[in-house]
């Protein structure tokens, strides 16, 4: 019996078999067009985790015949990386996945930086931190940095099949019914984490027992509740009911009903999804509440730390706190659509070069009557000069608008055109 876990089995073979990050490893994209061209370089990969860090690296070794080899910075030491190094040396190159890498520490990245230069390890880096803050320069300016985004329902989705019919690394030996509602838990309640899925589905499989003369084990949606340990939100057959269920959560505080916010959150709590509870309630406090009330948008971020410090059950304590303070506040998305417009343009079309004077360094290329240089905003009285910022083609675009459903959103508001009719005034002279 393989006592490996199915997601450890179920690890892609070669590039076509990775689910999702099709932005990295689809026909034309990056990582694909690496692996084709057999022109590999050490990277990076960061996102959550069960995204697909480890099958990329898994799948890129196996699409290029390539030894690779696991380590994880946090707990394999220098020996251990000497020997990858050695078959490195042996056999070329050597694809090493480096897990954790945003704690690996000087004495391991000195040994590892000389053989990255040659070539010997091809290193691909996985972490669930923001590298550009977690990794070291010496280590991230040898290394392309990825993105990898957390897998949708059908990604999910198209793993559990595949696993339920592959007879060699899979469950395709035994005869298994996966109820629909049972798959769509499976793809939903894992907040697109593959590995629990898998790990899950297995679970449920080897501690399920097979009834009738077919031996059929049936997989139905309360023994995946139960492996998982996450509720189903809804008993629905699409799945719908767990997005239907966050979706009325932000609609009902956006809609100031305290007492369905709270009902809500409720029910995505009752699910185990308190991650997904968190992270929609930072969305509701700077999307919808945003500059009408700031100091709600403050409470709730002290309420998801709390939180997530806390964990299931107490969590519940300090998101109901900040559920009612945002449905009650006034409100205002003016900031996101300020956003929203400003991504708009710059998508739409050419909104033209930065200002010469806002560059990082002087513009030597030009002679001394035609040089342009910044001024200072505190070197002027009230700490203020009226100077261009934005390009040429866009300089009298205007992308916010307040609501003025605050007093603070007015003044805001209030600054803001003042400033910008001084500013107009001031280029004009």
């Amino acid at each position: 019996m393989n006592t490996q876990p199915l997601a450890y089995r179920m690890r892609p073979e070669k590039i076509e078999e990775v689910v999702g990050q099709q932005h990295l490893i689809g026909p034309g994209k990056i990582i694909w067009r690496m692996v084709q061209a057999h022109r590999l370089s050490s990277m990076i990969l960061y996102g959550a985790p069960g995204a697909g860090k480890t099958s990329i690296a898994s799948a890129i070794a196996g699409s290029t015949d390539l030894s690779f080899r696991i380590l994880n910075a946090a707990t394999d030491g220098k020996k251990e990386l000497q020997e990858v190094a050695e078959e490195g040396k042996m056999s070329g190159s050597v694809v090493l996945l480096l897990d954790e890498i945003h704690r690996l520490d000087k004495t391991k990245q000195d040994f590892l930086l000389p053989h990255l230069e040659s070539g010997r390890i091809i290193l691909i880096g996985a972490t669930t931190e923001n590298p550009y803050l977690s990794v070291t320069p010496a280590i991230r300016s040898r290394c392309q940095i990825f993105q990898v985004q957390p897998l949708s329902k059908d990604d999910i989705k198209k793993a559990v099949d595949r696993a339920l019919s592959d007879k060699k690394r899979g469950l395709g030996n035994y005869n298994v019914k996966l109820d629909p509602d049972a798959e769509n838990q499976l793809a939903t309640a894992t907040d697109g984490d593959l590995r629990s899925s898998l790990n899950g589905l297995e679970l449920a499989v080897l501690s399920t027992k097979p009834v009738g003369d077919k031996k059929e084990i049936h997989i139905t949606l309360p023994i995946i509740e139960e492996t998982i340990q996450r509720k189903s939100m809804s008993g629905d057959k699409n799945g719908d009911a767990h997005y239907d269920v966050i979706s009325a959560f932000q609609k009902s505080i956006r809609g100031s009903d305290a007492d369905a916010g709270i009902y809500y959150l409720g029910r995505i709590l009752e699910a185990g999804d308190l991650a997904i509870a968190a992270r929609r309630l930072l969305v509701i406090a700077y999307e919808d509440i945003g500059l009408a009330n700031p100091n709600a948008a403050a409470h709730a971020v002290q309420a998801v730390t709390a939180a997530l410090q806390l964990g299931l059950p107490e969590a519940r304590i300090p998101l109901a706190n900040a559920v009612i303070e945002l449905a009650l506040s006034p409100k205002s998305n003016s900031a996101y659509m300020a956003i929203n417009q400003a991504m708009e343009k710059i998508e739409s079309s050419s909104t033209g070069d930065v200002p010469i004077h806002l560059k990082n360094t002087r513009n030597w290329g030009k002679s001394k009557d035609e040089q342009i240089d910044y001024l200072y905003p505190h070197d002027f009285p009230n700490d203020w000069v009226a100077q261009q910022y934005l390009p040429d083609k866009i300089k009298n675009q205007q992308f916010f608008q307040a609501k003025g459903n605050s007093k603070f959103e007015q003044g805001l508001f209030d600054t803001y055109k003042r400033l910008k009719e001084s500013q107009r005034k001031g280029l004009k002279q």
